[in-house]
């Protein structure tokens, strides 16, 4: 059985381990890597992927200039001194790159992590992990699962506490606060009870009992193969690469950067392609995809 890909993001239908492994070396380059072309490649590649997936971008710019302008006021390292805040403490040049680059650097890495919750489901978490280590794996898709499923529920419980007359608004502190934790009190029952049923339907299904098999329908097909061979690759050249000094850059205690080298034109270039991957790959299906149509409706 080949795995269900999804029609809206191709990467999202790989193996989770490809999956997995994609993430875990996007976010640890993106943390890692503090060149500003590097900075750039990540955080505008995670957007790409971000807005693929419908996700909201609404809150980059509100992250970027708070981290961008926190950086300064706070860190007054640097030998660029531009002038002196009303505190005494100087302002300088080195301080607002750095400032500028950690908020590329947060941005990006949200994005990622936001990526990762809408490809990286808990069925995939457990996949890659139950064997390995269960108790936890369990825990973690459980929490993961639980955290969607409380909101909507709290949402319920609102909706239908304002049907009864109980609204949540337009009303004073006490009465908010008693209704407050009314609603707490119906959501801690609820959780309670939605325990107790996951607990007596893991049991009837014969977890933790020796020899129990577990249904998956994941298969590491050919174009796992080739997504793994990439990562393989990408991830090899950046190693190799980030150990020669191909994105050295530095900001304290002044701004320094080796020279632009063909080297380092390689090593953006393979950054690019990793950071693209799932947009490459989505890109490539939808062009495979026009052409079979174009040769059925030729055909007929």
């Amino acid at each position: 059985m080949k795995n269900t890909v999804s029609r809206q993001d191709t990467f999202a239908g790989c193996h989770p381990l490809v999956n997995f492994l994609f993430f875990a070396l996007v976010i640890m380059f993106s943390m890692c890597l503090m060149h500003p072309v590097c900075l750039l490649i990540s955080l505008c590649s995670a957007a790409v992927y971000a807005a693929k997936q419908k996700k909201s971008l609404r809150f980059l710019l509100p992250l970027m200039t708070l981290t961008a302008v926190l950086n300064p006021l706070l860190t007054h390292a640097g030998m660029t001194i531009l002038t002196y805040l009303p505190s005494g403490n100087p302002l300088t040049l080195e301080s607002i790159w750095y400032g500028l680059a950690a908020a590329a650097m947060l941005s990006a890495v949200v994005l990622w992590f936001s990526c990762y919750n809408g490809v990286m489901t808990s069925d995939k978490f457990v996949f890659l992990f139950g064997r390995v280590i269960p108790s936890l794996s369990l825990v973690l898709s459980m929490s993961l699962r639980f955290v969607p499923r409380f909101q909507a529920q709290m949402r319920v419980v609102r909706e239908a506490q304002r049907a009864v007359g109980r609204e949540t608004t337009g009303r004073s502190i006490g009465a908010l606060a008693k209704n407050g934790i009314k609603i707490f009190s119906i959501m801690i029952t609820w959780s309670l009870e939605n325990a107790i049923e996951t607990a007596d339907s893991m049991r009837s299904r014969g977890y933790g009992l020796p020899g129990r098999t577990a249904f998956s329908i994941y298969h590491f097909d050919r174009r796992d193969k080739l997504a793994l061979c990439c990562l393989g690759f990408c991830s090899t050249y950046l190693f190799a690469g980030w150990a020669a000094g191909g994105a050295y850059f530095q900001y304290y205690p002044y701004v320094d950067y080796g020279r632009f080298t063909p080297f380092s034109a390689s090593f953006f270039a393979v950054y690019l392609l990793l950071c693209l991957m799932p947009v490459l790959m989505d890109g490539a299906a939808q062009r495979s995809w026009k052409v079979t149509q174009a040769g059925g409706q030729s055909n007929a």
